[in-house]
């Protein structure tokens, strides 16, 4: 299915400045159309078209889906490729993903300080509730990358500031944004995985960790049984869209000797409660 263009895509060369007019007079009487269509918006919307794709695409099919020249468009891609906003998939020729700049711009984006001051409004009304440290998560290449935490008023804490990042497979957000991706999606990025062992409950076998997985994603909640940190237990509930797809995790860790497993269960349904406003802030 062709991809619908927000920008009005013409057949021009996209870095000319210039569009390609089959209605000169139509153009005339609307020139915000003009301005919508230029080559620094098509640039963007290409990498929009790239974000949602979320896996490589060839430029064969990106020419057919956006319906724009392939020399324009390989033009335009040369370009992104070379401020490191795209690069090619290694092993398939022209194929691109979103490149390692765009990512930390992403990334930057969702740490900016408007949508944080939200998030850290709601997770210290958690806190408030639960009594114990809470954080916001996403997954970022195999790692889980904390995008706020508030601590609880204890002595014990872990140092993890927002922008830290610890391994997926060991802790409770990570699996459970493991779990709640496409399966084929999630297997190849555990092929890319090293599950390195923290704690004697740390998963480290594939298919036990695969197990899990499969249990996370029935359940929609993960646990950390003291897996990357003895000692301390966690719980994590889906920050979930609209249309149900996961984009973040809220998570309450306590150290075990205060609050155990089974209790730190029983924070589920203000942690979904949490996840359903952290949601809005997306």
């Amino acid at each position: 299915m062709p991809f619908e263009n927000p920008f009005g895509y013409n057949t021009a060369d996209p870095f000319s400045g210039t569009a390609h007019m089959n209605d000169a007079a139509t153009q005339h009487d609307n020139p915000a159309d003009n301005k919508a269509d230029t080559p620094t918006l098509r640039a963007f919307a290409l990498l929009e078209y790239l974000v949602a794709a979320d896996a490589p695409v060839s430029l064969a099919d990106m020419a057919h889906d956006i319906q724009m020249p392939k020399a324009s468009l390989h033009r335009m891609l040369g370009s992104l490729e070379a401020g490191g906003l795209v690069i090619r998939e290694p092993g398939q020729k022209n194929a691109y993903v979103i490149g390692p700049r765009l990512a930390q711009l992403s990334l930057g984006v969702m740490m900016q300080a408007g949508a944080r001051r939200m998030r850290h409004a709601i997770l210290g009304r958690l806190v408030a509730d639960l009594g114990e440290t809470c954080n916001l998560t996403m997954l970022h290449e195999t790692e889980v990358l904390y995008l706020d935490r508030m601590e609880a008023p204890w002595p014990l804490r872990l140092d993890l500031k927002p922008g830290s990042h610890v391994p997926a497979h060991s802790s409770a957000s990570g699996k459970l944004l493991l779990a709640m991706m496409p399966r084929e999606q999630r297997g190849a990025l555990l092929r890319a995985m090293k599950l390195q062992r923290f704690t004697p409950n740390t998963l480290t076998d594939p298919e036990l960790l695969e197990s899990e997985l499969d249990r996370i994603a029935h359940k929609g909640i993960a646990v950390d049984n003291e897996e990357f940190v003895l000692g301390i237990a966690c719980v994590a509930a889906p920050v979930l869209k609209e249309d149900g797809t996961c984009i973040a995790a809220v998570a309450v860790h306590a150290p075990v000797s205060r609050t155990s497993l089974s209790k730190a269960m029983e924070f589920v349904p203000r942690l979904q409660e949490a996840a359903k406003e952290l949601a809005g802030t997306f």
